[in-house]
């Protein structure tokens, strides 16, 4: 793409943007991962002002990169992985997986290496605690080969190794047309390391692992104990996410607009409660996507896609970690697959994918509620937002 055609379209979008410094004390940058299929290149590095909300519309730098939908920061931020989330009839059919090294000073990004994720549309990955294995989601739109979960080893110097080890798990078919084969959308690793949790769309289950690669490096998962969670038919789970402490998860349900949420101890998920998202509203608004909660543990922000297009403002009992809806408000476009919160926590950025554009939101640190829009800034296809914090 044309970056001199593409930056007037930013600016057109984005009031007052270019009166910012991008070495502002309340400036932070932030990574977009998009998808290509239009006119994205694929990864940009941006400029945020904390102070005022506004994104520079002016990339600090862009990454060539097919189909980079999901983004995975090591904890140092010195590390970055992608899953190029590639398939059958795209421009590049084979799934893949890449490594950046990111500096430390400036943040710029450097490949270290790309290999296959031996799956169709890679969809998201996550570092084990140790940093060891990554684990990727091979989503796979059609029945055959299905989805499937890969690991791979990653090396001190953040060079990615091949798949040491595939897992998949047959489909419960419930819904003919989304759930004839499984889909592994997303994997995540428990607080303490010790377990590793696959969420599979097409099963209506989330599969448990015990994660140990010093008994066997070349197999470092095996099933746990209780080795899965069985979800409400035709739900189809999609992201987990555990409390800061440990004691408590959520999870969204794409296909019914459900969060799950669960009581959690050594492996164990327990559901205490399932909350709707769309009650009552057809099926088109049902399509739950992203979850977060804010730095103290107060808020989780939940996702709803479909027709809904909303964003879920839940208080979270710190006791249970059931939640208490307290707003839903427009994202203000179209499928908001993807959002974060600000590092100063007083914004909210919104990925809407299919109406091309971040939106910046006001939020208020004490009641976790959102306000108005500060920027609507076109952006084609954005899929995931990971901020860097300072060194």
């Amino acid at each position: 793409m044309n970056m001199r055609k593409f930056w007037p379209l930013l600016m057109a979008g984005s009031v007052g943007a270019m009166g910012l410094s991008s070495a502002s004390a309340e400036s932070f940058q932030f990574l977009v991962g998009s998808y290509t299929a239009g006119t994205s290149e694929g990864i940009y590095r941006m400029n945020f002002d904390s102070a005022t909300g506004q994104i520079d519309a002016k990339p600090l730098q862009v990454i060539k990169s097919e189909n980079p939908s999901w983004l995975t920061l090591s904890k140092d931020q010195r590390r970055l992985f992608v899953v190029n989330e590639n398939g059958p009839g795209q421009k590049d059919p084979v799934g893949r997986v890449s490594s950046y090294a990111i500096d430390p000073k400036t943040h710029a990004l450097t490949l270290i290496n790309q290999v296959q994720s031996l799956g169709n549309e890679p969809t998201h990955s996550s570092l084990s605690a140790d940093a060891s294995h990554l684990f990727v989601s091979n989503y796979s739109v059609v029945e055959d080969p299905g989805g499937t979960l890969a690991v791979l080893p990653v090396g001190s110097d953040g060079k990615l190794k091949p798949v040491v080890q595939m897992s998949a798990h047959p489909a419960s078919r419930v819904n003919p047309e989304r759930q004839a084969s499984n889909h592994v959308h997303s994997t995540v690793s428990s607080p303490d390391g010790r377990y590793v949790f696959s969420n599979d769309l097409g099963a209506d289950k989330v599969f448990i692992y015990q994660f140990d690669p010093k008994a066997n490096p070349d197999l470092p998962l095996t099933p746990a104990k209780t080795a899965s969670v069985q979800l409400p038919a035709g739900s189809g789970p999609r992201h987990l996410l555990f409390s800061a402490d440990g004691k408590h998860a959520w999870l969204t349900m794409e296909m019914s607009a459900q969060v799950a949420v669960f009581d959690y101890k050594d492996g164990v998920l327990t559901q205490t409660q399932l909350v709707d998202l769309a009650a009552g509203q057809p099926t088109s608004d049902k399509a739950a996507a992203a979850l977060h909660s804010s730095a103290d543990g107060k808020f989780l922000y939940v996702s709803n896609r479909g027709t809904a297009n909303q964003l879920l403002v839940f208080a979270i009992d710190p006791a249970s970690g059931q939640l208490k809806e307290l707003q839903r408000r427009s994202v203000e476009g179209d499928h908001p697959r993807e959002f974060s919160l600000d590092p100063s926590g007083k914004f909210l950025l919104i990925a809407n994918q299919k109406s091309n554009q971040i939106v910046v939101v006001e939020r208020d640190g004490k009641t976790g509620l959102l306000g108005k829009t500060v920027q609507n800034l076109p952006m084609d296809a954005p899929s995931d937002l990971k901020f860097l914090v300072r060194q």
